[in-house]
This record gives structure tokens, sequence and C-alpha cells, in this order.
């Protein structure tokens, strides 16, 4: 197209910045308000479509509500008569797209993939805050500045493109890597597919390549449902185990398994870089290599309490898949509080001898006592002067006896 070329007598196009299966994205300066803007034209066979244009006209409003810095600003759309093209009129981004980052450089270190990822995450969150869905994040949509400014381009356009009755073979096959699991079933695309889209990018972003790489939609299904894609610590040994946690939360083929909004992505991520783990750490399922059966993950246990004293390990799983039941450990009897410690075996044998002196004690008492009380009966019984006598001298023998014997006895018992 010449460089005079006039879009609604008002953009005069000035080169090409892009080609698409869906449009070609042209710099025209706007001679209105005299500034440079991208000027996006729809391919010709979609304007014969009056489905899509009504979907188009309807989606293109809803974007061009969206005002944040992390989006790329709709200015105007319509239909050029004498051109005969739909037009979309934004923001003039100078800089590259992730796609062109990638191309040039492969893949990014941890730092910059994650700021590029968090602020597209505050794109994101903002559009689902205001009821709007992207349905087709990929590197291509995410434009960096020169100013290092992360801008989602393309709201709204794949939700009309989608309901279309023209059928876009090579547009779908060209992002299906970037679809969430329920997209490709043909289901309606919520928040969380844009955070599934946006988890694939992330992987490539920082290993260089795609979680999953199919040649059709039956075929990405199919390796969806098999097994999840190898962690990202495991391609890049540099990159931390708890960030490659979070990248295979946000590619949880259910939704509920994934983050609940952009903004919770956003902060594991930054956590995830820093080696700080997180609930997005871990995905259900994980990577086991090899031909295996598909196994599956027991539940994390349950957090530790005060009254919790022994951890119950998960069951171990067999090369097939199995779980193999472990021993429960028995739990240690617990001693009541302020209990003394048992005495040792030393201290035992001294108690026993102390306690035998103290019986032999008693016993020699015993004895002393009923030989007394015999004596004492039998010389009562005489009245003789030498048995006065002798009762006399017999009293005090027996009360000397005694005086003895008690204290024999004392001395054993203390």
């Amino acid at each position: 197209m010449a460089n005079a070329t006039m879009i609604a007598g008002r953009y005069r196009i000035d080169g090409r910045l892009g080609v698409g299966g869906m449009s070609t994205v042209h710099l025209a300066f706007d001679q209105r308000l005299e500034r440079y803007v991208a000027i996006k034209l729809l391919a010709e066979h979609l304007a014969d479509d009056p489905a899509f244009v009504s979907r188009f006209r309807r989606e293109a409003l809803s974007a061009a509500r969206l005002v944040h810095p992390n989006i790329v600003q709709v200015f105007d759309f319509g239909l050029d008569e004498h051109q005969h093209q739909h037009f979309i009129v934004m923001e003039h981004v100078p800089g590259q797209s992730c796609a062109e980052i990638l191309r040039d450089r492969g893949h990014l270190d941890v730092d910059q993939a994650v700021d590029i990822l968090a602020q597209a995450c505050r794109g994101l969150d903002y559009a689902h805050r205001h009821g709007v869905v992207h349905r087709d994040v990929k590197p291509g949509n995410l434009l960096v500045s020169e100013a290092d400014v992360v801008k989602l381009a393309d709201f709204g356009i794949a939700r009309a493109t989608d309901q279309s009755s023209i059928t876009q073979v090579g547009s779908v096959l060209g992002t299906a890597a970037y679809l969430a699991p329920e997209q490709a079933r043909g289901e309606e695309a919520g928040p969380r597919a844009d955070l599934y889209s946006l988890g694939v990018v992330a992987y490539q972003l920082i290993s260089g390549r795609l979680p999953y790489e199919a040649a059709s939609l039956s075929e990405l299904t199919l390796k969806q449902q098999r097994e999840p894609p190898p962690p990202l610590n495991r391609i890049d040994p540099s990159v931390p185990p708890e960030l490659a946690g979070v990248v295979a939360g946000a590619l949880s083929i259910d939704q509920e398994d994934r983050p609940v909004n952009a903004t919770v992505l956003a902060d594991a991520l930054r956590r995830g870089a820093r080696g700080v783990g997180s609930e997005l750490d871990s995905a259900p399922t994980a990577y086991l290599g090899g031909t295996a059966a598909t196994n599956v993950l027991p539940p994390r246990p349950e957090p530790r309490t005060a009254a919790t004293r022994a951890a119950v390990s998960p069951p171990q799983l067999s090369s097939l898949g199995t779980p193999r039941r472990r021993a429960e450990p028995q739990a240690e009897p617990r001693r009541a509080t302020g209990a003394y410690p048992p005495p040792d075996r030393a201290a035992r044998r001294r108690n026993e001898r102390r306690a035998g002196r103290r019986m032999l004690a008693l016993l020699l008492a015993a004895v002393v006592f009923v030989a007394v009380v015999a004596v004492a009966i039998s010389l009562a019984a005489s009245t003789s002067n030498s048995a006065v006598h002798l009762r006399k001298v017999i009293a005090h023998d027996a009360n000397s006896a005694v005086s003895q014997v008690k204290s024999l006895v004392d001395q054993n018992t203390k």
C-alpha cells in the first residue's frame, strides 16, 4: 500500500509493521490529532460476514473502554467504504513484541521474563475486573516498549473471530499452543483461560520452548490430558523450583486449580523468582518421565498443629501407580506434666537394701519384745524375795533393751 493511502480520510499510511492471518498492521499518521498510531486493517473476507461485523463492533467498543498503562489503547474503529476494509486505530508502541524478542534472543533471563509477565498480569487483571476477557494471549500480543513497559494488544478481536461463521484454520492453528483446554474443547473462555495462556507464554519466555507442541487441536488436547509438561527447573536448573511450580499451576488442566486472578499469579511469579514458595508452587500432578502409566499424587498432609505429635507420611507409589501402604508410626506416649524421670538401676538397688535392713530391725525388735513379756509374766506369778529382786533387775534390763530397740528402729527407718 502506497504511502499516500488514506483510511477514513484521516489516517495516512506510512509503512507496514506486521502481517497476520486476520489482519495487517500499519504505521499511520493521524492528521487530525497529529500523532502516530497503529492501524490494523482486517482481512477483506471478514467484512463479508455480517455476524462478525456486528460482534467486532461490540467487542471493539468494550476494548476502547479499557484505559490502563499495560493495555494498548483503542482510539477508533470503523469501515472504510472506499477501501472496503474494517480498521482499528490503536496506540502505537515503539519497541518489540515478545514474539520478536523470542525470535532474536531465544529466551529471557528469569528476572526479565517475570517483569514482563507481572506487567501483563496487571493489564489482564484490569480487563477482567471490567468484564473483558482477552482470549488470545500470546507473545505476538505482548508489546514491550522502548521504556520496557509491557502492553497487551488485540482485546476483543479473538471473541469476534471465534464466533464468526468463517473458518479461520490458519489463525486457530497458529495460536493453538496458547489455548486453554476449555477453549480447545469449544467451551466459553473465562478469565482463567487468559491465565493459562499467559502460563504458556511464561514457559516459553523462560525455557525458549512451548510446553506442548502439536499440529492440531485434537493432538494438543490429548497431550494436555496425558501428562503435564516437564518442569522448567528440569529444562533449566537455574530456574528456581518455586517459580517452576507457579508456572505449572497456571498450566493446570482444571481451571479451578489455576490462580484465582491475575494479581495472585503476578505475586506468585515474583515470589517464585526469589525462591519463595506459595500456594501455586506445586501442581496437582507432576511430570514423572519415562513411559509409566499416569500417576496421581496424594493430597498434601494437613498442617501440623500443637496437638499433632506424629505426621503420617503419604503412601508411596509403585512403578505402576498403585499406592503401597506404609505402616503407620506409633505415637510416642506422653508423660504427665511434672512427672519425675524413673530412677536408674543403682538407685533401685540402694532402695532395696535399705528396705531389707528396716524389715530385719523390725523382726529383731518383735522377738525381744516377746521374750521380755514372757519373762515378765513368769516372774509376776512368783512372790519370793529373790523373785522380787529378780523382777526389778529384769524390769531394768527390759526397759534398757526396749530403749535400745527403739533407738535401732529409729536409726534404720530414717
